[in-house]
C-alpha cells in the first residue's frame, strides 16, 4: 500500500560517473528503481508546473491527448479499463480518470506514487516492475506509457508481452520514448546538441555508476527498427508512429529537448500498438 510520507528527505548527493557499458535486467531495474526513488522530489518540483496535476502529457513537446487522441475517441473513454504503466505522480491517471475511465497507476519508484497519493486521486496505485504485472490477464481494455519503462528495460520484449497479456482483444497500448535518432547528438539543448557525436547503430547502454562501478542510472538505446521489431515479435501491430514537431507556444527546455533542437530533430517517437 502507497503511505503518503509527512516530509520531503534530502538526500546526499554525488556525482556519478557517466559510461557507456553493457547492463542486464536486474541491474538495470534496481539502479533505476533507486534513481527515481532518490530524485523523484527534485523531479516534480523541476517538471511538476509542466506536467500539470492533471494533464495527459506524452513529451516534452508537450503534444496533449486531448488534442493527439492517441487512445481514441475521448468520449470513449468512459467505463474503459486503462493501464498507466511508469505513470510517475499519475498526472496521465488524474486525467483519464476525468474522462470517465477506471485508470490504473503503475510504476517502478515507491517515491514517484507517493506524489501521486500526495496529489490526490480516487484510482489504485500500484508499485511493481513493468516486465511483470501484477494484474490477470485481458484485466484492460487500454495501457498507456508516457516515457515510462520502456527507455529504461533491458529487455523491452518482456514488458511488451506483459502489456499485451493484460490487455483485452482489440486494446491499444501507446507509448512514448526518447526518438532514437537523439542517441546520436550529445544531450544539449543549445547549439552544441546539434552535431553528431555518436554513431545511431550503437546500441550500449548508457550508464552512470557510482565510485565502486555500481549503475544508479541506465537507459536503453533501440533503433526504430528495433521498436518496430519488438512491437511486432511481442505479439501487437503497429498502427501509427508519431513524431511530435515542436510547437511555437513552447519555449521551455527540458535536458536535451528545445525549441532550437525541437525545430530540426525529433525528440520524442510515440508508438500506437493494437493487440488483435
Amino acid at each position: 500500500m502507497i503511505q503518503e510520507s509527512e516530509s520531503f528527505k534530502a538526500v546526499e548527493a554525488f556525482e556519478p560517473e557517466a559510461t557507456r557499458r553493457e547492463a542486464g535486467i536486474a541491474e538495470s531495474s534496481r539502479a533505476n528503481r533507486g534513481w527515481w526513488d532518490r530524485n523523484a522530489d527534485e523531479y516534480q518540483i523541476e517538471h511538476g508546473t509542466f506536467l500539470g496535476d492533471d494533464r495527459f502529457v506524452w513529451g516534452p513537446e508537450g503534444l496533449d491527448e486531448v488534442e493527439a487522441e492517441l487512445l481514441g475517441d475521448p468520449d470513449e473513454l468512459k467505463g474503459r479499463d486503462v493501464l498507466e504503466i511508469g505513470a510517475g505522480a499519475a498526472q496521465c491517471s488524474r486525467w483519464l480518470a476525468g474522462q470517465g475511465a477506471r485508470p490504473v497507476a503503475l510504476d517502478l519508484s515507491h517515491r514517484q506514487l507517493q506524489h501521486a497519493l500526495r496529489i490526490g486521486g480516487s484510482f489504485p496505485l500500484v508499485c511493481a516492475d513493468a516486465a511483470a504485472l501484477p494484474f490477470a490477464d485481458g484485466s484492460f481494455d487500454l495501457a498507456c506509457s508516457a516515457y515510462g519503462a520502456l527507455p529504461f528495460v533491458a529487455d523491452p520484449r518482456a514488458v511488451l508481452r506483459e502489456v499485451r497479456r493484460v490487455l483485452r482483444p482489440g486494446g491499444r497500448f501507446v507509448f512514448s520514448v526518447t526518438h532514437p535518432i537523439r542517441w546520436a547528438f550529445p544531450d544539449e539543448p543549445g547549439p552544441e546538441g546539434l552535431s553528431v557525436s555518436a554513431s545511431y547503430f550503437d546500441r550500449t547502454p548508457y550508464v552512470e555508476q557510482d565510485e565502486d562501478g555500481r549503475a544508479v542510472y541506465v537507459e536503453h538505446h533501440r533503433t526504430i527498427g528495433d521498436r518496430v521489431r519488438d512491437i511486432a515479435a511481442s505479439g501487437f501491430r503497429l498502427v501509427d508512429l508519431v513524431e511530435p514537431e515542436w510547437p511555437a507556444w513552447n519555449t521551455s527546455e527540458w535536458g536535451g529537448w528545445s525549441p532550437l533542437r525541437g525545430n530540426l530533430i525529433p525528440g520524442t517517437a510515440i508508438f500506437v500498438c493494437v493487440r488483435d
